[in-house]
């Protein structure tokens, strides 16, 4: 009788440990590493590595309050990632998000997946430093990462600032490869 329920404990903690472990890769990106060599150029580097196209042909000034999101996100840079987290001992990326746009007076659903249906959707040609990003990162189209476009380079390049399950808070470009794979769509927030 022990036995049996010992065996039972057992099966339990395996099965939420399973679960814990399935949840932390789909909430927030993948443990895979990023390789952060220098850009040559968004288009060089999208046809010599066959990835997508994603430019932006904003030019314009950021407004104030867009440039006060920002610099309360870039405050965050070197956070570690922490599942469920959002608050400057660790975020995951959706926490992070609603962390920095609620320090703004702005509200965002808690959920990347539920914030990916907020605002207005929007051609990554259109995308502007503020905009949030969505991605797949466990692959399909489910959405399982968010980012806030941080700056935009003077080729097009989209660079975003997120909450990675790998390096913490950080900012990353769309020419890099994983990103840039998982990409699926953007959302005008403000």
């Amino acid at each position: 009788m022990k036995m049996r329920v010992l065996n039972k404990k057992i099966k339990v903690k395996q099965l939420s440990l399973v679960l814990v472990a399935s949840l932390f890769l789909v909430s927030c990106g993948s443990t895979k590493n990023v390789s952060s060599r220098k850009n040559t150029g968004t288009k060089t580097v999208a046809k010599s590595e066959n990835l997508r196209i994603l430019e932006s042909n904003f030019d314009g000034r950021v407004s104030k309050s867009m440039s006060d999101i920002l610099k309360d996100a870039e405050k965050y840079i070197g956070t570690p990632y922490k599942f469920g987290g959002n608050t400057s001992s660790g975020f995951d990326c959706s926490g992070f998000t609603v962390k920095v746009f609620q320090e703004n007076d702005y509200q965002l659903p808690r959920r990347s997946l539920d914030q990916a249906a907020t605002g207005k959707k929007i051609d990554i040609k259109e995308v502007k430093p503020g905009d949030l990003l969505f991605f797949a990162t466990a692959g399909g189209s489910r959405v399982s990462h968010v980012g806030i476009v941080h700056d935009i380079g003077s080729n097009g390049e989209i660079k975003f600032i997120h909450a990675s399950t790998s390096k913490g808070v950080m900012i990353s470009s769309l020419n890099d490869k994983y990103w840039n794979k998982a990409y699926l769509h953007a959302q005008r927030v403000l």
